[in-house]
């Protein structure tokens, strides 16, 4: 078990390693602000930035609701062999399992073309949210699940109703679940590459509305690392600060779920 976790450990030290001797120069407040000039080679990634923002945001804020309701209503509302939740369970396994690609090319069929979207970046988030629903659903699924048996119990046994449980009591304790699926969403939208080539597009220019095409980091690191001869050092400053924004993310997830729980207990 030990030599697991340190080679687990000793990857990511490597890649993080290798990150900082080939970005960590490239990287200063001039690099993050500026506009992408010589397709990539000079200049920064500011707009690339905002793109990615503006994506994951999309992501979010639909697939955060969305999932939170649904496991919810399996947790909770559905009973053991029930066939419309087990429909909807195998639907979700399912959906963990496509490729990327055939999202991209699903947003690009639904999002870009039937609801006239085009390359945009609004649907590119949306077919993102798509993607991130199943982790955000079987993770938030397992937080209500790990909740003891005796609170929802206790619960009735004070006539409380069973929004107020759920709302009260139960919601709070799954919490945790509902920040690492949340998380894994949004790194997997921070990430993606593929999807987003056939959606939001590749265009570097500073976007003027969620209706334009925007380039993520994801695809900006792709471009430059295969089309575009010189672009390494920018690559590598690109990718430098894309994994420091899923450590973020990340640390961002568990203040806001520590939080989340304190006030779990103060409430119960």
């Amino acid at each position: 078990m030990w030599s697991a976790a340190a080679a687990v450990t000793a990857a990511f030290g490597w890649i993080v390693m290798d990150l900082l001797i080939g970005g960590l120069g490239s990287i200063d407040w001039t690099f993050l602000t500026a506009p992408v000039a010589d397709a990539g080679r000079a200049g920064g990634i500011g707009p690339v930035l905002i793109s990615t923002g503006w994506i994951v945001a999309i992501s979010v804020i639909v697939a955060g609701p969305l999932g939170l309701g649904t496991a919810m209503f399996l947790s909770e509302w559905t009973r053991r062999g029930d066939r419309f939740g087990g429909a909807v369970r195998r639907s979700l396994e399912v959906l963990a399992g496509v490729p990327s690609i055939v999202f991209g090319l699903f947003g690009n069929a639904l999002f870009c073309k039937a609801l006239g979207m085009g390359f945009s970046i609004l649907a590119g988030g949306l077919t993102l949210a798509c993607m991130a629903l199943p982790l955000v659903i079987r993770a938030t699924e397992e937080g209500f699940a790990a909740v003891p048996e005796p609170y929802r119990m206790g619960a009735a046994a004070l006539g409380m109703s069973r929004t107020s449980t759920l709302f009260g009591l139960l919601l709070p304790a799954a919490a945790p679940g509902f920040a690492v699926g949340l998380v894994l969403g949004i790194g997997r939208a921070l990430a993606e590459t593929a999807a987003l080539i056939f959606t939001s597009g590749s265009v570097a220019r500073m976007p003027g509305s969620l209706l334009d095409s925007g380039r993520s980091l994801s695809v900006h690191i792709f471009d430059l690392s295969m089309n575009v001869p010189g672009g390494t050092d920018n690559a590598y400053g690109a990718a430098l600060t894309l994994i420091a924004l899923l450590l973020l993310v990340n640390a961002a997830a568990h203040w806001m779920t520590a939080r989340w729980l304190g006030r779990g207990i103060v409430t119960t």
